[in-house]
């Protein structure tokens, strides 16, 4: 089966919006990441009235920090609509702090049902750590 389409069922079926109370919503975004290994992990949105949410994208990447992996190959994320959609600028940061050398090379899905796919160095191509 087609990486991309195991990670998309994976965030799919992770993808469940839902109101966990008066401040904090959740599963509006789902994600998937794929690690150097070939695992994929997933994780969703976490949304709150501060600023203690955290994106889709940053959670997979700690799941799979938290399962003792450091580098991901691919990022999918999945929308409210459906659609796959581009990290933010706070995940492709922690991309480019997590793997320094060599984000520039993590694929990124940026259209599924096209099948639009892109790399972190096209989307962020100077990064401001020399």
């Amino acid at each position: 089966m087609n990486v991309w389409l195991e990670m998309y069922e994976a965030a799919k079926a992770m993808q469940n919006g839902r109101k966990i109370s008066d401040y904090v919503d959740a599963g509006g975004v789902s994600a998937a990441v794929l690690s150097a290994s070939g695992r994929i992990y997933m994780g969703v949105c976490v949304d709150t009235c501060c600023t203690l949410g955290i994106c889709a994208e940053r959670n997979a990447i700690f799941n799979m920090i938290t399962n003792g992996e450091n580098e991901l190959t691919k990022v999918l994320a999945i929308m409210p609509d459906g659609k796959a959609g581009a990290p933010c600028g706070a995940c492709r940061e922690l991309m480019t702090q997590l793997m320094p050398g060599r984000y520039k090379d993590i694929e990124i899905m940026l259209d599924y049902e096209n099948m639009k796919i892109t790399t972190l160095g096209e989307l962020t191509p100077e990064w401001w750590i020399k």
